[in-house]
């Protein structure tokens, strides 16, 4: 039977065939898509890709190359064979470490200035307080021109003070001089002494051969007047203060210095000041006394630094900069931008070979001059990221890299022990070795002490004796600490 179409209906079934064409095409489109998604991921230089990440949100992952949707850079690829087991640490492809940025240093042996920089405000040498108290009783007939906080100079006059008590002892003292009895003279005298008459005042009466009842009060010291309590007309008791003068003639700095840095400073060692109002020059002094109290708001100990004012020239609460200075001394050094500090634990990044890398645990000691001495963790020769180390500490951290702990750290070749530097003064020498009262080893956490060392070589003590201050290296062999290598210490 044939059916006779409309040119309607013709058209309408030519548009159905068309959309099922174009509907089996794309189907075929997407599936091939599809089976072709598995080959992105499939490989890249013959590498399985895991997934796509930005480096700097590496928790985020994606399932496709592409710009980060957080910064401005591309995708990068995770790789199925990273961490592969037997071999430490997570692995960058060669290509990428300069995209990162990353740099590389070496751990080595070198000068570290044991120096410490601190801040403080000059102050009054309290030590250097004379009292001028009145010696008896009496009033005031005259003052001169002085008020509290006048510099004036040893000997200044203060006041005039009449005493009617020592008229009559006077007068005494005349009569029995003239009688020339050696023994009632000297009892007369040695009278006017007890009531508080100065060799001066007798020696004055004895010249004039008439009584001196009118004393000037003068101050024994130079200096600044700190109190000033006599006034014309007042009646004065004997020892009663009249002024207090505290001397200019030297100062304190009290320089504010961590409490992590209280190992570092002993009493007697030098120290060097700078202040804005005389740049250019330096002021040497050094530690009076390291004060027993610490600071709890800002965990700080006060220093007491004594420096000489020649010309007065130092004012109380100057703002000033101290450097303690020190001999330089040998230790492992790295760039302080290397070290990660956790708040937990100091960690740095080890570029292994291969292309790996990995993070260690360290003891960090001093930092200065933008390089930071690391006491344990690390071996001298070793790499370590010195850039760019943040994003790699990430990536161990998502990919469960463990860090390597501080006993893991290469050993050092036999040749060169692993030595321990400290600082200390020979108490005595014999055959069983050198004692010696040292200060702190951070890297054994060993307090200051006195200890016996053994003598790696009998050569080791030639040349010195007890009471020498030393720069000494040793190590810790089963025998017990044993001396390396000993040398005075500069300027000793």
């Amino acid at each position: 039977m044939t059916i006779q179409l409309s040119r309607r209906a013709r058209l309408g079934l030519a548009a159905a065939l068309l959309a099922l064409a174009a509907g089996g095409a794309g189907y075929g489109i997407a599936q091939f898509g599809r089976a072709d998604a598995p080959q992105q991921q499939a490989a890249e230089n013959g590498r399985k890709i895991l997934y796509w990440y930005d480096p700097m949100v590496p928790s985020q992952h994606f399932d496709k190359p592409g710009k980060s949707p957080f910064m401005d850079m591309q995708l990068m690829p995770k790789y199925a064979d990273e961490g592969a087991q037997g071999e430490p640490g997570v692995a960058i492809d060669p290509a990428r470490v300069q995209s990162l940025g990353l740099r590389v240093a070496a751990v080595e042996r070198g000068a570290l200035a044991s120096g410490l920089t601190a801040t403080g405000t000059i102050d009054f040498n309290q030590r250097d307080v004379a009292i001028v108290q009145a010696r008896a009783a009496g009033f005031v007939q005259r003052v001169y021109a002085r008020a509290p906080g006048d510099v004036i100079g040893a000997g200044a006059p203060l006041a005039d003070l009449l005493v009617p008590e020592w008229a009559g002892a006077q007068a005494e003292y005349l009569a029995v001089r003239r009688t020339g009895n050696p023994a009632l003279v000297q009892a007369a005298r040695q009278r006017l002494a007890l009531l508080g008459m100065a060799p001066g005042t007798i020696a004055a009466v004895e010249r004039g051969g008439r009584p001196h009842n009118v004393i000037t009060i003068s101050t024994p010291v130079g200096g600044t007047i700190k109190t000033l309590g006599v006034r014309q007309g007042m009646t004065v008791a004997a020892g009663q203060t009249l002024a207090e003068v505290n001397g200019l003639g030297t100062v304190w700095l009290n320089a504010a210095v961590p409490e992590t840095m209280a190992g570092q400073l002993r009493p007697g060692q030098g120290a060097t000041a700078t202040l804005s109002a005389w740049p250019g020059e330096r002021f040497a002094g050094r530690v009076a006394a390291i004060l027993p109290d610490v600071q709890a708001e800002s965990r700080t100990l006060t220093v007491r630094i004594e420096l000489p004012n020649r010309g007065g020239r130092l004012r109380p609460g100057m703002f000033a900069s101290v450097d303690f200075g020190g001999a330089s001394r040998s230790a492992l050094l790295v760039p302080s931008e290397a070290v990660i500090r956790t708040g937990k634990r100091t960690l740095v990044m080890l570029a292994l070979a291969g292309g790996r890398y990995q993070p260690a645990e360290v003891q960090a000691g001093s930092d200065t001059g933008g390089r930071t001495e690391i006491l344990a963790g690390l071996s001298e020769g070793e790499k370590i990221v010195a850039s760019g180390q943040f994003l790699l500490d990430s990536e161990a951290s998502l990919s469960s890299v463990p860090a390597r702990p501080i006993g893991g750290a290469a050993s050092v070749p036999a040749a060169q022990p692993t030595l321990y530097e400290a600082v200390g003064r020979i108490e005595k020498i014999d055959a069983g070795g050198v004692t010696l009262d040292h200060g702190p080893v951070p890297a054994l956490q060993w307090p200051a002490m006195t200890m016996t060392f053994r003598l790696g070589s009998p050569a080791l003590a030639r040349g010195f004796r007890a009471g020498d201050r030393v720069r000494f290296g040793f190590d810790q062999p089963p025998e017990g600490p044993t001396l390396r290598r000993m040398t005075r210490e500069a300027g000793r």
